[in-house]
This record gives structure tokens, C-alpha cells and sequence, in this order.
């Protein structure tokens, strides 16, 4: 379902923001404010749902005028549905946004400032920091730092929450993995190894919303070192080490959290 194609214009790219979603109805609306709400507004929404049977759709049906595309169908998960909506955007630029998890108002116009400053670099992908909260929208932690190859290749340093990717990347290296179930964003951004042209902006852009498919440690953690060993070309051993010590960093971190959300 569509409401028009949009374009780029001189100084002004066309952003596309995807959000896969699949019963999320306490989640959903809150999102897409936050895309409603930004100051930039040369922007593409598309929602792509995965045969929700709880409210969503009704959500979803509120905002005509903020939705340029959405459909309804069953998917294989977070990524086939990411596809699909990749398949739907006109954006030079991509990102992805999941449902409850929020933009701040002014997160694309930071993004686009980065983007016409850096402009004869060409910029593949860029980064910026995102605030995890619990439940409660309690502050967590910040997450995200910038990209680079040496710390990438040993594990996700960047949030991909609201992080976006030139069209190009997709040209490139092609869509993501739906055999990952977690980290087929690791995944995607490992093929392009050390030729990444990345950029960070160094301030809290989103909010991610913890307790999400990407919380599951222990499969996140297998996913992540199978995408090391087969995408980044890694030794085993190796990534058998990092994986333990990420284990231990993450039960740590469970335990703060548990104590503080209290």
C-alpha cells in the first residue's frame, strides 16, 4: 500500500526508514511518532508487518498521512521482512527502526548534517549512540561507538538502531542473511570488511528498548561468532575466546541491570 513515490532533491536527500514489526501493539504508535515527529522531513516511512493478529494494523491504519508503504504478510523474520522493505524504498538513504524504539526529534537532521558536510567522501554508513532502556524507560546504558574495522571484526561496537546506509551498500554487498534470526546487521556490515566508508555522530540519536529478539545472549552470541568465522573470515579459536568473554560482560551487565530497574 502506497501513498506516492518520493524523491531526493538538491541539498535535501530522501531518507527511507523501515520498521518490521509483528504484534507490537503497545510498541508501535510510540515509534511512529517519533518518525512524525522529526524536523527533517524528507522522509519515507515504510512499515512492514508480519501477519499481526493483535492491533497493530489498526496502529498502523491511524497514520495514512505519515506511512508511504506497509503490507501485511507472513515473513520469515526481522530480515526477509528488512528486505522487503529495502525492495519498497526510493531513499538514497536506509535506516531501520524497530518497533519501540524512538528517534529524537532532531536525529535525521543530525544525520543529513553529517552527510552534506562530508559530502565529497562519500559516506557509506553512519553511526551515532543510542540510549538502552528497560521497561520502565529507565536509562540502561549508552551504547554505539564509531566504526572500525580493527574493533568491528571482534564484535557489534556500533548501534545499528537508527543507523543509516547509503543505497549503495545494498548495491554492493546485497540484502541480509534471513537465516540469521539476530545479527544479520552484524552480518551485513562485516562483508565490506576494512573498505567501509563510515561516519559516527558522537550524541544520543534514539532509544532502543531492551528485552528485544537481539537481548537473547546466547543465540546472539553463536550468531555473532558464525558471522565472524564465515563473513569475517576469523580463525575459530579465536572467535571462541571473544565469545566468552562477551558471555561474561553480558551476564555482568544483567545483573547491574536487574539491581537498577528495581
Amino acid at each position: 500500500m502506497c501513498s506516492g513515490q518520493k524523491r531526493s532533491e538538491p541539498g535535501r536527500p530522501l531518507v527511507s526508514i523501515i520498521t518490521a514489526v509483528r504484534n507490537s501493539e503497545a510498541l508501535l504508535e510510540k515509534t511512529i511518532l517519533s518518525i512524525v515527529s522529526q524536523r527533517y522531513d524528507n522522509l519515507e516511512y515504510i512499515i512492514i508487518d508480519g501477519a499481526s493478529t493483535d492491533g497493530s494494523i489498526e496502529i498502523i491504519r491511524k497514520y495514512p498521512n505519515a506511512i508511504d508503504y506497509w503490507i501485511s504478510e507472513p515473513d520469515q523474520g526481522i530480515y526477509e521482512a528488512w528486505n522487503k522493505g529495502l525492495l519498497a524504498s526510493n531513499g538514497d538513504w536506509i535506516g531501520f527502526l524497530g518497533a519501540g524504539d524512538t528517534y529524537h526529534k532532531d536525529a535525521i537532521e543530525n544525520y543529513i548534517n553529517i552527510i552534506l558536510k562530508n559530502g565529497e567522501k562519500n559516506l557509506e554508513y553512519i553511526s551515532s549512540k543510542s540510549e538502552l532502556i528497560s521497561g520502565k524507560d529507565k536509562v540502561i546504558r549508552t551504547i554505539g561507538s564509531g566504526w572500525q574495522w580493527k574493533r568491528f571484526k571482534k564484535y557489534m561496537n556500533v548501534a545499528h538502531v537508527g543507523s543509516l546506509h547509503h543505497k549503495s551498500l545494498f548495491q554492493k554487498y546485497g540484502y541480509f542473511d534471513p537465516s540469521y534470526n539476530i545479527c544479520g546487521d552484524y552480518e551485513f556490515l562485516l562483508r565490506s570488511r576494512e573498505n567501509l566508508i563510515a561516519g559516527y555522530i558522537d550524541k544520543v540519536t534514539t532509544r532502543m528498548r531492551s528485552g528485544g529478539i537481539s537481548q537473547n545472549s546466547n543465540q546472539a552470541l553463536k550468531e555473532a561468532m558464525r558471522a565472524k568465522i564465515e563473513t569475517g573470515k576469523r580463525r575459530k579459536s579465536v572467535c571462541t575466546i571473544e565469545m566468552g568473554i562477551a558471555w561474561v560482560k553480558f551476564q555482568v551487565r544483567s545483573v547491574a541491570h536487574s539491581i537498577n530497574d528495581k
